[in-house]
């Protein structure tokens, strides 16, 4: 409970900084019918707190600089390609457009809530940096390195299965069909299973910090989003209303998020 008085602060501070851009984000998206701006507006937000609390934070400095460099880049990366992916394409996705679909009329009120309810979202997945930065040993630890290590190499799985993926959809031959390239043979969703594995980074950074058990909010509650709300569920749901039998057979034979080795067809 201290813990938390003590970083109250600077979680105001990013509520409310959050709560502003995301108001933006909406007026916005009530011009060009395109909610997406919803996930620019998140993944900026982490980023944006990540650096902030480097700043702010009285851990080691080099550490800080580190962790705020780490969050930093992950975020411009993810934020990149969700513009070229989803807000440059012709379509709104269509997780919003079911919900514009659905509220009608009152669509745009409703986003409105949606939208400046992400602030609490941002400010949750800001305790981990914020746990990393309060770490006062004054030399590189094996944790450090660890997580440096763990960083780079999540990052470059998640920026291959984004490759690997793109380049399955560019080539007109795999129009309704299953990409099953790279990491995709051995996993239904490698760049999740990445992303996920990309918040213990944190975790490691924070290893022997006060507020340590805040790091583990990162990963806990990204792989609930992921698994259970708003990632893993969706996709399913509309690559079986896309490719039908051919996804159901990659469901039974691919793992669902770590990537493991072919399972056998049930006959």
């Amino acid at each position: 409970m201290e813990t938390l008085q003590h970083f109250a602060p600077m979680l105001l501070h990013g509520f409310i900084g959050a709560f502003i851009v995301f108001t933006i984000l909406w007026t916005i998206q009530v011009i060009r019918k395109d909610a997406g701006l919803v996930d620019i507006g998140w993944t900026a937000g982490v980023g944006a707190m990540a650096v902030y609390a480097a700043v702010i934070g009285e851990g080691w400095l080099p550490r800080r600089i580190l962790l705020g460099a780490m969050g930093g880049i992950w975020s411009l990366r993810l934020v990149l390609y969700i513009l070229k992916d989803r807000i440059l394409s012709e379509q709104e996705d269509s997780r919003y457009q079911r919900l514009r679909a659905h509220w009608g009329d009152k669509a745009n009120r409703w986003f409105f809530v949606f939208f400046t309810s992400q602030s609490l979202l941002v400010v949750l997945f800001a305790l981990p940096f914020l746990s990393g930065a309060s770490k006062t040993q004054a030399s590189v630890s094996v944790f450090d390195i660890l997580a440096a290590a763990t960083w780079l190499i999540t990052m470059f799985g998640e920026w291959q299965a984004d490759l690997q993926l793109a380049r399955f959809r560019n080539n007109p031959d795999n129009k309704g069909k299953v990409c099953r390239d790279g990491l995709w043979n051995l996993s239904r969703h490698p760049n999740y299973f990445f992303e996920w594995l990309h918040w213990f980074s944190y975790v490691l950074l924070a290893v022997g910090a006060p507020a340590f058990a805040l790091s583990l909010i990162g990963p806990a509650a990204m792989y609930l989003f992921l698994m259970k709300l708003t990632g893993i569920p969706h996709v399913e749901r509309e690559s079986l209303a896309k490719r039908g039998d051919a996804y159901r057979e990659y469901q039974e034979t691919t793992s669902i998020l770590i990537p493991w080795p072919k399972k056998k067809k049930a006959l």
